[in-house]
């Protein structure tokens, strides 16, 4: 069974280098848009109601959101739907290639690519912007696993409730834009006014978007932006798997 996953994973790795929009949306897109809002001069410039942090510093967390809600909302929704639309889930229940590995491969693959693509925002911001890396590393990566389990998780759901690969993507486009709000894209989640930054918090991203600026400035990320996160990601999953079908 071990070497059957390994088979999918391999396969689903060389159909998703076939797909070069998924990948650029992905690991190239959100440092893209930090690279564009790191040319606005005044991006770069120390704000005092900031503490003195600049706000392209800001971006930097959200780019590696930006990437995680892509893989989520944008990504797992059409493929896994796809694949159940035109009966590939269905037939493989019929070989010794159970359905659940080629979910997993999804999920590893998809997972690993936005981690991929924090990665390439935090280089490219110390490196074009001089943005410090993050002061506690460890902090930052469990934010950044919880996150993204959360936004695969959600996808899952997605893809879970969506009877056509259409509805899938159009599902995933509704709950992206807001998503993309709760992480700071539009509006970074620091400079927003306290109630909408008390309420932004509550949900996954939001709560991330914490999480990850705690863990920037060198503090554990708060227990509280970690179990919302958590908790985010239980119950997606649960709903997930309660829905989910193979065919």
């Amino acid at each position: 069974m071990a070497s059957a996953s390994a088979a999918v994973l391999r396969t689903e790795a060389r159909l998703l280098t076939r797909e070069p929009a998924i990948l650029f949306w992905i690991v190239v897109f959100p440092t893209a848009l930090l690279v564009i809002l790191g040319s606005i001069p005044g991006f770069r410039e120390a704000d005092p109601s900031l503490g003195g942090r600049r706000v392209i510093d800001l971006y930097v967390p959200v780019s590696a959101l930006l990437a995680v809600i892509m893989a989520g909302l944008q990504a797992v929704p059409p493929i896994l739907t796809g694949y159940r639309e035109r009966g590939i889930l269905r037939r493989m229940s019929t070989t010794p290639v159970r359905p659940h590995s080629l979910l997993g491969a999804q999920l590893v693959l998809l997972g690993g690519g936005a981690f991929c693509s924090a990665v390439l925002a935090v280089a490219v911001g110390r490196l074009a912007f001089g943005v410090a890396l993050p002061a506690q590393l460890a902090g930052y990566l469990v934010a950044l696993v919880l996150v993204t389990a959360c936004s695969l998780a959600l996808g899952g759901l997605i893809s879970a409730v969506s009877r056509t690969q259409k509805a899938g993507q159009a599902i995933g486009s509704v709950v992206f834009f807001p998503s993309m709000f709760a992480a700071g894209v539009w509006l970074p989640v620091q400079t927003m006014p306290d109630l909408l930054r008390t309420i932004v918090t509550y949900t996954p991203f939001g709560a991330a978007s914490g999480a990850l600026d705690d863990a920037a400035q060198g503090g554990w990320p708060g227990w509280a932006h970690l179990g919302i996160m958590a908790l985010w990601t239980v119950v997606l999953t649960a709903g997930a798997v309660r829905w989910f079908r193979w065919e």
